[in-house]
């Protein structure tokens, strides 16, 4: 695709909206993205993790890793649970844990550097204990890992990015941006048998909850614009902290609280394949000074999705986890009511994480809400799903992904919704393919950009796990109509066996379409401000607020 095309689909260092960013200054001419990448997706924790255990071993002294992530658990393992042999690993340690790969990484001479959310506190089941375990170790390693409470009021840092740089073997470099995290209930495969190292979640998903999750592997000149991310976070010279109650835990727990120096940046690695990367992030309007890279915060995910959607003709593909706020699924439904051939399939998780008396109303209501208003626009153009593993466990959907019309993927940190457009610290990555895939329909959109390499084939890869085909069935689900309805199909054969007491064989297939449940009227009302003030919060200025505007 050339520069024209591109600028219709990505933003411009103008539209991104943050002149304190050296992201775009650090291009030829200011672009506000980088050509020549290779992008790949890795779908799954266990196969994320088994890349990142071969490739962070093979590290030597001077080498480069960074990684800023949301949760850090230091005993969760990147080996596979399972020996080739079939043998459990379960319950000793083998030394691929996570605190001991980084530990042994920052020993042989890798310059080892983390920045992890500083989460609230153990009671309310985050996780602050595991975070401040894993600095713990880097450091006594020889590494540094700082943990990072520089968000607004009950935000996160909810960036999960790893970066390995190789002086003097650049062809190595790489990096790695998406949803999933360093820690427990990640590594789970295509079976989709869960992470037996796992958190406790809601009881529909188990003891061991299935878990479905996407990362992006990037090699070529983006490798820098994301190495560029994690130094504008590390150079930030607000403190880790405005609560003195924070700092004086700090000081009683010896925390490393201020940042070394970072090696001088190397060039960017040369360009190396056909993908053209845009990195989009959230960070918050933060209060009483923002940050340094950021002053009025920065939406260009928001605003790369507006500007996406507004293209969009035939179909839009979500994975998400969570799909809720009116004021954010409002483009989709603008989309959908100006363009009848347009379709919307999502697929989520069939039941919040969290499934106590008060929580769960405070996470629904925003999702019923939201899809309520997508069907209004959309009406049978719109279909949801939920995910179930062969036994019949609700799969945890973690993936943040977008595709539009076989043209622009998206794969990051960010939900759909107020918190990850606004609130917290998300980053997500864009991917634009200058390879055409030329089976019909070539152009689904019909605006000339035809089918990319890319984006189709992403969508496909996650359709055959749900649909459980073969790649020799691609070919048929290449026209956005043929898969939605492939897809609405499998949902209702699954659906159908489960009302019928699941007797006959099992039809084929993970979906089953996700009806709401009902909430009461009282419990609409109570649940509605919580749901908007705890867990889908607003970052915005208020100018912007007023406007619904990005």
């Amino acid at each position: 695709m050339g520069p024209a095309d591109l600028s219709t689909w990505l933003l411009t260092a103008a539209q991104r909206g943050n002149p304190e960013t050296r992201l775009d200054r650090r291009h030829p001419g200011g672009v506000a993205w980088s050509r020549g990448n290779e992008a790949r997706p890795v779908v799954h924790g266990a196969a994320y993790f088994a890349e990142l255990l071969e490739r962070i071993s093979a590290m030597r002294a001077g080498d480069l890793l960074l990684f800023t992530d949301w949760r850090g658990d230091p005993d969760e393992r990147l080996a596979p649970h399972h020996t080739p042999d079939g043998r459990s690993r379960d319950g000793d340690r083998d030394g691929s844990e996570i605190g001991a790969v980084l530990c042994r990484a920052a020993e042989r001479g890798v310059v080892v550097k983390g920045l992890v959310w500083r989460s609230h506190l153990d009671r309310f089941q985050f996780s602050e204990t595991e975070n401040r375990h894993l600095g713990e170790e880097i450091e006594e390693a020889g590494g540094e890992c700082l943990l990072d409470m520089r968000v607004r009021p009950g935000g996160s840092h909810h960036q999960k990015l790893l970066v390995l740089r190789h002086p003097g073997r650049p062809w190595l470099d790489i990096a790695y941006a998406g949803g999933i995290d360093l820690c427990r209930s990640r590594n789970d495969d295509a079976a989709h048998g869960g992470d037996p190292q796992a958190l406790r979640m809601a009881d529909a998903y188990g003891p061991n909850p299935p878990w479905h999750d996407v990362q992006l592997a990037l090699r070529g000149p983006v490798v820098g614009d994301l190495e560029a991310v994690f130094r504008e976070r590390w150079e930030d010279p607000a403190p880790l902290s405005r609560s003195p109650l924070t700092r004086l835990r700090a000081r009683a727990h010896r925390e490393d609280t201020h940042a070394d120096g970072l090696p001088p940046q190397p060039p960017d690695p040369e360009p190396c394949g056909p993908h053209t990367v845009q990195v989009l992030r959230t960070y918050p309007n933060r209060l009483f000074g923002g940050y340094s890279f950021a002053r009025d915060g920065e939406r260009s995910i928001a605003r790369g999705y507006l500007k996406a959607v507004r293209r969009a003709r035939s179909l839009i593909y979500l994975e998400d986890q969570y799909l809720w706020s009116p004021r954010v699924v409002d483009c989709f439904a603008q989309a959908l009511r100006a363009h009848p051939e347009l379709r919307l399939m999502a697929v989520i998780p069939a039941v919040p994480e969290q499934d106590g008396r008060l929580t769960l109303p405070m996470n629904l209501i925003g999702r019923i809400t939201a899809l309520n208003g997508l069907r209004r626009a959309g009406g049978d153009r719109v279909a949801v799903y939920a995910l179930e593993n062969h036994a019949g466990t609700p799969v945890y959907v973690h993936a943040k992904v977008c595709v539009i019309d076989d043209v622009w993927a998206s794969i990051g940190s960010d939900n759909i919704n107020l918190r990850s457009w606004t609130h917290d610290s998300e980053l997500s990555c864009v991917v634009l393919d200058d390879t055409a895939d030329g089976r019909p329909p070539a152009d689904p959109a019909g605006l000339g950009d035809g089918a990319r390499s890319f984006a189709r084939r992403l969508r496909l890869e996650l359709a055959r796990e749900h649909l459980d085909l073969d790649p020799a069935d691609d070919d048929a689900l290449c026209d956005p109509v043929a898969a939605f309805d492939a897809f609405a199909a499998s949902a209702a054969a699954l659906d159908a066996w489960h009302e019928g007491g699941c007797r006959a064989p099992r039809p084929p297939g993970r979906l089953r379409l996700y009806v709401p449940p009902e909430l009461s009227t009282p419990a609409r009302i109570l649940a509605t401000p919580a749901h908007h003030l705890l867990v889908d919060p607003d970052g915005r200025p208020f100018r912007l607020r007023r406007r619904n505007a990005f």
